[in-house]
């Protein structure tokens, strides 16, 4: 069995994960793309370091919708849905709503054919 490590989980595509995992990765996601938003605001106030912060920004913005999407993708795995379902999180306000039902629907028990377990790669 494949043992997880975090780049699995923000850039796999393969398996599942659960509720948790899903929530707990998307907040961090959140906790990054805040402190980049902060220190740009605060680049701009003072007047230095304005275009490194606006470069970094644009870095983290382009990850963080390839993590968004692979982490929508192993969530929908885990309730036994098709990846595909993971454009649903790029229309607003959409997404929101997409984001709080994939938080709380319950995975599937067991295995399925997207992995033996949850939190594992398949």
């Amino acid at each position: 069995m494949n043992q997880p490590s975090i780049f699995w989980l923000f850039f796999g595509l393969s398996g599942r994960i659960s509720r948790a995992a899903f929530l707990l990765a998307g907040l961090m996601m959140m906790v990054v793309t805040t402190f980049v938003l902060y220190r740009l605001s605060v680049a701009q106030e003072v007047g230095r370091g304005l275009e490194l912060w606006e470069s970094i920004f644009g870095i983290v913005v382009f990850v963080s919708l390839w993590c968004q999407a692979a982490l929508a993708v192993k969530r929908l795995h885990d309730i036994g849905r098709q990846g595909l379902w993971s454009v649903v999180m790029f229309i607003p306000p959409i997404n929101f709503f997409a984001f709080i039902a994939l938080c709380l629907i319950p995975g599937e028990e067991g295995s399925n054919q997207y992995g033996a377990q949850t939190n594992t790669p398949q």
